[in-house]
């Protein structure tokens, strides 16, 4: 399985910025989780490929470039783009995004081929089948309706929190999981901010190392949603857990297990 976190932005040189305003990654170049940057950091060939979306939660950050992203291809469209989402989360979209004052209600159009937009709900802990990957949805602990996900292919298994503070059901479901490749997990604030973090539903370094005690599994742990303004401080306090799993995600970097 490949995995790539897509950059927000990009410098002269064409390379990824490693500054994470928007959450979007790529799996086998075909599967998004997520939809931040999907409009602006794909390729014209994953455009052509890409027509499935899990959603872990509706928060800007998550969901930006979906509408973009549609609307670039809307006529080039032979199937919809199939959105996964909880239910409370695909009402938000259709109520906050798609409610043609924001934005048009895509749910509703079609082109010369048929729909461009269908919605598929899942339940959390059911599993469900995205193309060639078999996915789980667990509740996480955050400021709205998300979820983490356990995503897996014939060879390899990765969990991922999504957007959370201190969760329960998360570890719960990884732990009993066999052959994790590894987990993705968040740490937005730095400790200094741990009351922002708190009220914001996010992790410091202090608090992944209280949730990582919960998890049983001897994979590798990667860091991703970092706040970019506070990216540096955030790696400077995560070095000194000593913890030689941990590693910060890069932006931009293709991954495979």
């Amino acid at each position: 399985m490949k995995i790539k976190l897509l950059p927000t932005t990009f410098n002269h040189q064409g390379q990824a910025c490693s500054s994470q305003h928007l959450s979007c990654f790529l799996v086998d170049d075909c599967i998004a989780i997520d939809a931040g940057s999907l409009a602006t950091a794909t390729t014209v060939e994953q455009k052509k490929v890409i027509r499935d979306i899990i959603l872990t939660h509706a928060h800007l950050d998550h969901v930006a470039g979906l509408p973009i992203f549609i609307d670039d291809l809307f006529m080039s469209l032979s199937e919809p783009v199939r959105v996964y989402g909880l239910k409370e989360v695909i009402q938000i979209l259709e109520e906050n995004l798609f409610n043609w004052k924001l934005y048009p209600r895509f749910s509703e159009l079609t082109n010369s081929y048929g729909k461009v937009l269908t919605y598929r709900c899942f339940n959390p802990e059911e599993s469900f089948s995205v193309k060639h990957l078999t996915v789980k949805a667990i509740e996480v602990n955050h400021k709205v309706p998300s979820i983490g996900l356990v995503i897996s292919d014939s060879k390899s298994k990765l969990a991922i929190t999504g957007d959370t503070a201190n969760t329960e059901k998360f570890w719960n479901v990884v732990n009993s999981e066999e052959n994790l490749s590894a987990v993705f997990i968040e740490c937005a604030f730095p400790n200094e901010l741990a009351e922002l973090a708190a009220s914001s539903y996010h992790l410091t370094p202090n608090l992944l190392e209280k949730e990582l005690k919960k998890l049983d599994k001897p994979c590798p742990i990667y860091i991703i949603n970092i706040k970019p303004m506070h990216r540096e401080k955030v790696i400077s306090e995560l070095k000194k857990l000593n913890n030689p799993r941990i590693k910060v995600l890069e932006v931009g970097k293709t991954y495979n297990f």
